[in-house]
């Protein structure tokens, strides 16, 4: 059997923060990215393909608001604009891994899966959001968007503004998981949890309904990777490793770690909530789950020698 691998995009892998957003640039980020999944291949991968969306969704969602307002035509819920950027994000990849693909003499069916997470109504996230969602402001204008329009603003953990910020809820079920797996394992690369899924809940026994709610991507990656046996999972980033000391005089890389060391760190504050601190939780999780070891790195890196941060399974 083939060994298997789920590899979560960034948001850096799409849309780079001095960026406008432009179609251009986005197929050259991907494109780049995608580069880097060969040596993966070429070393006997079989590959599933998770993604954020954090950036394209907040700018969907800014632009159904200006359509309603300036236009009256009416502005969709989150969990819609999570679909909404799943196709669209999905097709960028599929087309840019495809013209990678084909420059280096490799063959796979390339497939975007539309996927529905299930969620807890009750998740205590939808009492304290987290999650950045769209550009980043200036203090002085996230202040008076947040007095317009009630939404909640956070400042980036790496000082580069500040952004809107929406509920995060646990991943919990992820709907076609079988499919995503046996397709997978035939050999297809499948993009699937883009955005983290669209959030949905059981308003009723028999009846799923989404929910305002954008999942955080590395957490249902890793659901994911758990629940198709991934023998791998890679979070990808925008920096090589995950640090202690973060911008601090006595920052410090790390290089392989224990689920055991990960956690020490993770309750000593090292790690950002809405940055690093999801991708320290998604790793653990997978490596409690079954999994032996998760990697956090840049797209650059995947492949080589001592790549990234290992966290290991113990």
């Amino acid at each position: 059997m083939k060994k298997l691998a789920v590899v979560a995009f960034g948001g850096n892998a799409l849309l780079r923060g001095d960026q406008k957003g432009t179609i251009d640039e986005q197929e050259a980020n991907v494109y780049e990215t995608c580069t880097h999944l060969v040596p993966l291949i070429r070393q006997g991968f079989d590959i599933v393909i998770g993604h954020g969306n954090g950036p394209q969704v907040g700018n969907v969602l800014l632009q159904h608001e200006a359509g309603e307002k300036l236009y009256g035509i009416p502005a969709q819920p989150i969990d819609f604009c999570v679909a909404e950027t799943q196709g669209s994000i999905g097709y960028m990849i599929e087309q840019q891994l495809r013209n990678v693909l084909i420059k280096e003499n490799l063959e796979r069916d390339i497939l975007t899966i539309i996927t529905e997470v299930i969620v807890d109504k009750n998740d205590p996230a939808f009492k304290n959001p987290t999650k950045p969602v769209g550009p980043f402001y200036t203090k002085e204008q996230a202040d008076k968007m947040a007095a317009e329009s009630g939404a909640i603003f956070q400042e980036d953990p790496r000082g580069r503004g500040w952004r809107k910020v929406v509920a995060s809820p646990q991943p919990l079920k992820i709907n076609n998981v079988k499919s995503i797996e046996k397709l997978a394992r035939d050999g297809q690369i499948i993009i699937a949890v883009g955005g983290g899924g669209i959030p949905v809940f059981w308003v009723e026994p028999d009846k799923l309904q989404g929910i305002d709610a954008v999942i955080d991507k590395d957490l249902a990656s890793s659901l994911l990777a758990v629940e198709i046996k991934a023998d791998m999972f890679f979070i990808l980033t925008d920096v090589p490793k995950a640090y202690i000391n973060y911008r601090k005089p006595d920052e410090k890389a790390l290089d392989r770690i224990s689920v055991s060391e990960a956690k020490r760190y993770l309750e000593e504050g090292h790690f950002a909530n809405g940055s690093m601190a999801p991708k320290i939780k998604a790793c653990i999780y997978f490596c409690e789950h079954g999994g032996k070891e998760a990697v956090i790195t840049m797209a650059s890196e995947l492949g080589k020698p001592d790549a990234g941060t290992v966290i290991y399974a113990e």
